[in-house]
């Protein structure tokens, strides 16, 4: 750690208006048979987020603690955990949104724990995998060196469901996949329409989103848009793919 790191910390810590108690889930394979919960004292300062909070805890309280972060700016969806019971990103939420706290840090719900408020996202990688995340194209072949040039109205049908970082509070706060884990889930079907509705795309995938694990599995309980970041609206993006499937049940020739 060099000076300069320390001499910022030591002027944030002067600027502290306090501190606020963090309580953070702790599961060590081999140590703890169950999750348990430890408390740190942590500076409450005016511009700290949660995650600055816990990387305080890792840097001058517990080395030991595990979690996942990188960009630090909302983009990269690593630092999902769930804040008093709701799942956020750590970076965009601040410890003045609780006052002097306590502030509970769990990891998202529906998923493993592997350490800490590290959880295993394997399952959800085979999910989106599954719903062929890229553009096909029929008889092309790689390197692809054709352009297709879109019209503003043509980026526009899918570029709100291109948004997503998959961050997975989606899948935290859906109460379908926390009860059913064969649930392809809100982020994997989004990003799946998002090809769906690009005009480049020549794929449907009607035989991954026509099932009763995908969109028919739905009850449209809105939770996941309520705390997706980006607003990509998964909800909507289930419900439009749930009037495509029925016409072309309907419609069986229709593809989109």
């Amino acid at each position: 750690m060099n000076a300069d790191t320390d001499t910022t910390r030591a002027i944030r810590q002067e600027a502290a208006t306090g501190t606020i108690r963090m309580e953070v889930a702790r599961y060590r394979p081999g140590q703890d048979a169950e999750p348990v919960t430890q408390s740190y004292e942590v500076p409450l300062i005016s511009d700290w987020a949660v995650l600055d909070g816990l990387n305080y805890i890792k840097d001058q309280l517990d080395g030991s603690l595990s979690y996942r972060w990188s960009c630090r700016m909302g983009v990269c969806g690593s630092c999902g955990m769930t804040v008093n019971g709701e799942p956020r990103l750590t970076c965009g939420t601040f410890l003045t949104e609780y006052d002097r706290g306590p502030v509970r840090i769990e990891p998202l719900k529906g998923f493993p724990v592997i350490r800490d408020l590290v959880v295993d996202i394997d399952e959800f990688l085979a999910k989106l995998s599954s719903v062929r995340p890229w553009l096909v194209r029929e008889g092309e072949e790689p390197p692809l060196t054709t352009e297709y040039a879109q019209t503003p109205e043509q980026l526009d049908a899918y570029k709100q469901y291109s948004m997503c970082i998959n961050c997975l509070l989606c899948y935290s706060a859906c109460p379908v996949y926390v009860l059913d884990p064969d649930f392809l889930g809100p982020a994997a079907i989004a990003l799946a329409q998002r090809y769906n509705l690009d005009s480049r795309d020549m794929d449907d995938r009607f035989d991954v989103l026509n099932l009763d694990e995908a969109v028919w599995g739905c009850t449209f309980v809105g939770e996941c848009t309520r705390v997706c970041p980006k607003h990509v609206d998964p909800a909507e993006a289930i419900q439009r793919y749930k009037l495509t499937a029925a016409l072309r049940s309907v419609l069986p020739w229709s593809r989109r």
